[in-house]
């Protein structure tokens, strides 16, 4: 069987939910990384305040706060790393045997296409949760090469060096924790992915969902309304 016959095998529906998922993908991930002024979305807001977390390491002692912090954002992806490599053994036995997914689906009265359909639709999933995991891995690092730049911040404020380097770190965490969201975003949409398991129809459901979801979180979230909360006399 060629691929063109695989591919004849997805209706205009699939392909348009397709189309939807991966637009949706990479639309809401360059709204949210290019907000416009007015209306910043949290991880704008997130990094202004990293910038402020590595100035004001500078004139802290000790800083053994700063290096559990940046730990602790290293654990965070070491996590999710491992979590995507989970997910993608188990896709993968998956695709090297389907029969249950078909099993699933005949219970639920669904119609059961050929095997290759649901190993094309399981496929689409583990490319998500690939990037994902490759996201992770490079934020992982990021967040490592920021620890070795703060350890070179010089402990005297008056150093010339102290503030460069620390924005230097600042721009480190903000790529890292950059990395690290476009990562979760795209493991989101992994999750989407699995619902055209179901049809198209869930898939576009699932890919909608995801949407409202991120832009909430982003722009509508009681957490971006508390960062917004500063004092007058410190606005821009």
């Amino acid at each position: 069987m060629s691929w063109i016959d695989r591919l004849q095998m997805f209706s205009a529906l699939d392909y348009a939910a397709l189309a939807l998922l991966l637009s949706g993908w990479l639309g809401i991930g360059w709204r949210i990384e290019n907000p416009s002024r007015a209306r910043p979305s949290v991880a704008e807001l997130m990094a202004d305040f990293r910038r402020d977390w590595m100035r004001q390491m500078v004139t802290r002692e000790p800083r053994i706060f700063d290096s559990n912090l940046i730990g602790n954002l290293r654990q965070s992806t070491a996590f999710f790393a491992s979590a995507t490599m989970i997910a993608l053994g188990g896709g993968m036995a998956l695709i090297r045997n389907p029969d249950p997914v078909a099993e699933l689906a005949s219970d639920l009265a669904l119609n059961v296409p050929p095997d290759v359909v649901w190993e094309i639709k399981l496929l689409l999933a583990l490319l998500f949760l690939t990037s994902a995991f490759l996201k992770f891995v490079w934020a992982n690092r990021l967040f490592g090469y920021c620890s070795v730049v703060m350890g070179a911040v010089p402990n005297d404020p008056k150093d010339p060096l102290a503030f460069p380097r620390a924005d230097q770190a600042a721009d480190l965490c903000i790529s890292a924790a950059r990395s690290f969201n476009r990562g979760l975003r795209t493991t989101y949409f992994g999750l989407a992915a699995a619902a055209w398991l179901l049809g198209p129809e869930a898939l576009i459901v699932a890919v909608l969902l995801t949407l409202a979801m991120l832009y909430r979180r982003e722009f509508g979230s009681s957490s971006r309304a508390v960062l917004l909360q500063v004092p007058p006399d410190t606005r821009s």
